[in-house]
């Protein structure tokens, strides 16, 4: 009964009006940005011609340029004390990008449209989040988290489904598909321009000189330092959700329904995600829930290291998606909690750009151990990774900042 009473309705209206624009404002990017992404690698290379080598290069530096921005925007955010210019000019650029992909007439202005994209990406990550800090309530900080996470993740799974019933309906055409999904793109962005407001900076805050200055970063606390750590160490495992697929194509998916494989674990992280970050705000819960979170991964790495049929495989994709909903949101809750208010924009993008180099050491590893000894050793690999992660956490002492007023609270 408890348990329901955190999980009704009264929960949800307790979380500010901020926090639902910010996750409709992360629904509506991601479904523009996922109908193109779904797309684009077979564009590339079945209408444009470019290689597969081409694709992973792409969407190598794509990615590398989006953590990179992260740390200088929110380091900037916590020089400029503004949170809300950052993100507004970063889904900007997002959304007036995505016209370029149905013009596009060759790979280098898609090249280039993507690369914006991600720069975009990389300016609004870190202050989107420091502001989701600065506006949730901290007794409710998980369930914010949790709830802009099941958003953003809704739109990660509406954007291809949507991609797949327009590709059936237009016979394939993609310059159709690429200019509807432009229209999500400038919904976000309206939402984010003019729906999200800032909250007043706490009278007595700190004013940051150089948040990138040495003499800054030592303020970040052990506690931040140690969630960064548990957090590189348990994304060694978080390999790229490309090896699900490649996994279900293994075991004899049909190459039509493939795609099925990731609406279903984003379908599961969505369900997942807000439910975790409610749990996580009572006594205790942050690490509670961190464990659960790494156990299911090791679970959903061993099913998936030893499937052989298309039943396990889901098993294990299912497990996969619950193991992202408890996690995901909640290490961005532990970012928050352990930060100082005025460096949350820094410790984001730190954050961030430790985790995005991670999941790419992640990816090239996994990638090596899958063609040199096959799918099971990489899924092995990750349970092990994940292993480490979770000895790790506990011999910390099943770290877990204080909710309420902690560290991550400025002054009222």
């Amino acid at each position: 009964m408890a348990l329901a009473g955190r999980l009704d309705l009264a929960t949800l209206r307790q979380i500010p009006r901020g926090i639902w624009a910010l996750g409709l404002v992360s629904l509506f990017m991601d479904i523009s940005s996922e109908m193109i992404h779904a797309l684009l690698p077979i564009y590339l290379v079945t209408v444009l011609g470019t290689s597969t080598l081409t694709v992973g290069i792409i969407e190598g530096i794509a990615e590398a340029t989006a953590s990179i921005t992260k740390v200088f925007s929110g380091a900037l955010s916590d020089w400029l004390g503004k949170r809300k210019l950052l993100a507004v000019i970063g889904y900007g650029l997002a959304a007036f990008t995505k016209p370029v992909f149905p013009l596009a007439a060759s790979a280098g202005w898609l090249v280039a449209a993507r690369f914006v994209d991600r720069v975009g990406k990389g300016i609004r990550g870190a202050p989107r989040d420091a502001l989701v800090a600065d506006i949730a309530p901290a007794h409710l900080r998980g369930a914010s988290f949790g709830l802009r996470q099941s958003l953003d993740t809704i739109g990660a799974f509406v954007g291809p489904a949507l991609a797949i019933g327009l590709m059936l309906l237009t016979a394939n055409d993609f310059t159709m598909v690429f200019w509807a999904a432009a229209v999500p793109g400038f919904i976000a962005f309206a939402l984010m321009a003019f729906a999200v407001r800032e909250p007043a900076r706490p009278k007595g805050l700190r004013r940051v000189r150089f948040p990138l200055h040495r003499a800054e970063i030592r303020r970040l606390p052990a506690a931040f330092w140690i969630v960064v750590g548990v957090s590189a160490v348990f994304t060694m495992a978080r390999f790229s959700e490309a090896f699900l697929v490649l996994k279900a194509q293994e075991v004899g998916f049909p190459i039509a329904l493939v795609p099925a494989i990731m609406v279903v674990m984003n379908v599961v992280y969505a369900l997942a995600a807000y439910p975790a970050g409610v749990l996580s705000d009572g006594p205790g819960g942050r690490g509670r829930v961190l464990v659960v979170g790494l156990g299911l991964l090791i679970a959903a790495d061993l099913v998936l290291g030893f499937a052989g049929s298309v039943v396990m495989t889901a098993a294990g994709v299912v497990l996969w998606g619950l193991h992202m909903g408890l996690t995901q949101g909640l290490l961005s809750t532990l970012v928050a909690d352990a930060a100082p208010a005025e460096l949350r924009g820094t410790a984001f993008g730190i954050f961030n750009l430790v985790s995005g180099l991670a999941l790419l050491v992640a990816s090239l590893v996994a990638g090596l151990l899958w063609d040199e000894m096959g799918s099971r050793a990489t899924f092995i690999a990750g349970a092990g990774f994940t292993a480490i992660a979770l000895a790790g956490f506990l011999a910390i002492g099943r770290y877990s900042p204080p909710v309420g007023r902690g560290a991550g609270d400025g002054p009222d």
